[in-house]
């Protein structure tokens, strides 16, 4: 290939990945006439990108509106996978949701904000609160305050109290609450740990939820080969 063919290649990748990225939660299904315009293509061409990536199970098109295909949970289940925090999480979390008997959520940051990629919860407890993996969370979660305290350093007294504390609280209007500790890989954080509970629970046994989460995500950090500065001198 030329390098005059680069950059046509490259605004094709683009065009397929942008037209990908229209998709979320709330709008799982889109016709082609709302695909071109998000993606600023005519319809003939959003029509030829669209076919393309249904000819490579990246698209589905049924009853007149496109969703994503089935290779990309595939590509989503092996990207997943190849997350070493992942794939050493579970008994860690296993272990704090018998401790607590709450539910244990292990997220990571989508560049926006969290977003699940394990969850363990208690089958035994007659009152589950069940997260689905793949969930995306609220930037100002519990977990959205961690990842930017650590990511972005972010100013303020609450932010500060995160990175000395290595554990915050936050909750919802529903009567859900979690505490977020970070996990860390190398020099910077890679997940976020996380107890959920009803506020009432979490509440009652904040101090024995908030040593069990801020031990096991120093020891998840330890098994990631996390070594604090302090260790490190």
């Amino acid at each position: 290939m030329s390098s005059d063919d680069k950059p046509v290649l490259n605004q094709s990748v683009e065009r397929a990945a942008r037209l990908l990225g229209l998709f979320t939660r709330e709008e799982p299904a889109l016709s082609l006439r709302e695909l071109g315009e998000r993606a600023g293509l005519t319809r003939a061409t959003a029509h030829r990108y669209a076919s393309a990536l249904r000819r490579a199970g990246l698209l589905r098109f049924a009853d007149g509106v496109y969703t994503l295909g089935p290779r990309v949970v595939e590509l989503g289940s092996i990207a997943l996978a190849g997350l070493g925090v992942v794939r050493l999480a579970g008994p860690h979390m296993d272990r704090l949701a018998e401790a607590t008997g709450q539910t244990v959520v292990l997220s990571v940051w989508d560049g926006e904000a969290p977003v699940v990629v394990r969850a363990t919860d208690r089958t035994d407890k007659l009152v589950r609160i069940v997260i689905a993996p793949g969930s995306r969370l609220r930037p100002e979660s519990a977990q959205g305050r961690v990842f930017r305290a650590f990511l972005a350093q972010a100013p303020g007294r609450v932010a500060e109290r995160i990175r000395r504390e290595r554990v915050t609280y936050g909750d919802t209007n529903d009567g859900i609450a979690a505490v977020a500790a970070p996990v860390f890989q190398a020099d910077g954080i890679v997940a976020t740990l996380a107890v959920v509970g009803t506020r009432v629970a979490v509440l009652r046994d904040e101090t024995a939820i908030t040593d069990g989460l801020r031990a096991t995500a120093r020891e998840l950090s330890d098994v990631l080969g996390h070594v604090e500065p302090a260790e490190a001198a």
